[in-house]
């Protein structure tokens, strides 16, 4: 059995510098709903992780964020802090219109540990069961015993997961915790694993179109066969989400692109896709609006 502890820990690129504009009229208050921030000096990273990021603050998220109209964002816990979150809360309790947080926490997290979060812009957990150091739970069922603290804050739950190999565990999750669950990488099915003709991947469209879930278009690398931009066979796989449950899809920039090691995409190339997979202004203003003001809280 292989130490994680002696596993390799690659060093990230860092995403690239000149975001172009994304090809067609941001809607006002537009929100990116995947971000991280790093800063190694301030908040430093666990002994067992998956890669080392570079450096990118709260200062170029919103460098990012100008640059592509962006008016407000997301900061998502990274598996590389594991369970401390201070590098997301302190950045949403910094500027609270403007951002909004995504923790991780152990079953140990207390109803008035989550209350003081919430206070400063916190709104969902994050559960990662792909890359290593991201899973804070020894199982599901411990997820599920949070169903009450999280309910009563109005928070979600963000899982990274292959939904294919796990659908009707998702399901069971969703139907237990009855909070909302959204999943990142427009369910992490990879197209080289079957995408959008997976048994698993329509078993998981069947869910959204039930109203259990909401999913992220996001990370389009990280599921495509293609090894540059512009991803263009999981077209078919943002088209199917948005097809199924367009109230309940939302986009994120996944910036600053951690643990990718292909070429790197331009942050407004890849945001200009959302007008090819919805070409009418009114489903971009609910993907990029209206859905994420109503899932983080946002006035």
């Amino acid at each position: 059995m292989r130490d994680n502890h002696a596993m390799e820990i690659k060093d990230c690129p860092g995403p690239d510098p000149h975001p172009r504009a994304p090809g067609f009229t941001m809607p006002a208050g537009a929100i990116d709903t995947h971000a991280h921030v790093f800063d190694a000096a301030r908040y430093p990273y666990q002994a067992v992780r998956g890669y080392t990021p570079p450096d990118n603050d709260v200062g170029a998220l919103f460098a990012l964020h100008a640059a592509l109209g962006l008016a407000r964002g997301v900061v998502v816990q990274a598996s590389v802090h594991g369970t401390d979150n201070r590098a997301v809360l302190e950045a949403a309790a910094a500027h609270p219109d403007r951002l909004r947080a995504v923790v991780s926490v152990t079953r140990d997290v207390t109803a008035r540990d989550i209350a003081a979060m919430h206070a400063q812009g916190a709104r969902a957990i994050r559960v990662n069961i792909v890359d290593r150091g991201g899973m804070p739970f020894a199982s599901l069922d411990e997820l599920i015993a949070l169903g009450p603290s999280l309910r009563e804050h109005g928070w979600h739950v963000e899982f990274l997961a292959h939904v294919e190999q796990q659908a009707g565990e998702l399901r069971r999750v969703a139907e237990a915790m009855r909070v909302p669950l959204s999943f990142g990488h427009i369910g992490y099915t990879k197209v080289a694993r079957g995408g959008l003709s997976h048994p698993g991947y329509q078993e998981f469209l069947a869910m959204l179109r039930d109203g259990l879930f909401w999913v992220k278009l996001t990370g389009l690398y990280r599921i495509s066969a293609e090894n540059a931009f512009p991803y263009a066979d999981t077209a078919v796989m943002a088209r199917a989400v948005l097809d199924a449950a367009p109230d309940r899809c939302i986009w994120g920039s996944d910036w600053p692109h951690v643990n990718h090691f292909a070429p790197m995409p331009n942050d407004g190339d890849m945001l200009g896709l959302l007008a090819q997979w919805a070409q009418d202004a009114a489903l971009r203003h609910q993907v990029l609006v209206d859905n994420p003001a109503r899932l983080y809280g946002f006035a």
